[in-house]
């Protein structure tokens, strides 16, 4: 009777952390976060006008309004203006380059000069890596599996067939 019920606890288990496997695996590849990858070097680069742009009130098109970076990120801004710019701690000469390495995971919004509405929004993600995605699995997985080792006996119950065999 004891093997019985190991049996049966294990095989929840392992369907559960499966189901659980593919769920979670299917959702990453399927979503294609942006913090599932590895750290790299970013680059903004202000193109040539963009201080009479924003002087007045455009936008420059090929500048976004904010960027993902994942920590461990460099962003490269790359001034192509004849104007000196600046974001946040960074100042950028004209047809000169500066750099900034995201560290530490938060949203920030930081002053600059390349935007009309004169800030500029950077949100640095925790990198997804194989451990947070085997914890995600077994969070998910081992509550589920000994869900469903609960409703196999509700709905097989052990005694049923003891009592069969011994008839």
């Amino acid at each position: 009777m004891r093997q019985k019920i190991f049996r049966r606890v294990l095989l929840s288990l392992a369907v559960g952390i499966l189901l659980s496997l593919f769920v979670n695996e299917g959702s990453f590849l399927f979503l294609k976060s942006e913090a599932g990858r590895a750290p790299r070097d970013m680059e903004l680069i202000i193109p040539a006008g963009t201080a009479e742009r924003v002087a007045r009130g455009e936008a420059s098109p090929s500048i976004p309004d904010g960027m993902v970076f994942v920590s461990g990120d460099t962003l490269i801004v790359r001034n192509r203006d004849t104007a000196d710019h600046q974001l946040g701690p960074l100042f950028i000469p004209a047809n000169a380059s500066a750099s900034l390495t995201l560290n530490d995971a938060a949203q920030f919004t930081y002053s600059c000069s390349f935007q009309p509405d004169n800030y500029f929004g950077l949100d640095v993600r925790e990198p997804v890596t194989w451990e947070t995605r085997l914890f995600a699995t077994l969070f998910a997985g081992l509550p589920l599996g000994g869900l469903l080792g609960l409703y196999s006996i509700l709905v097989w119950p052990l005694e049923k067939k003891e009592k069969a065999a011994a008839a």
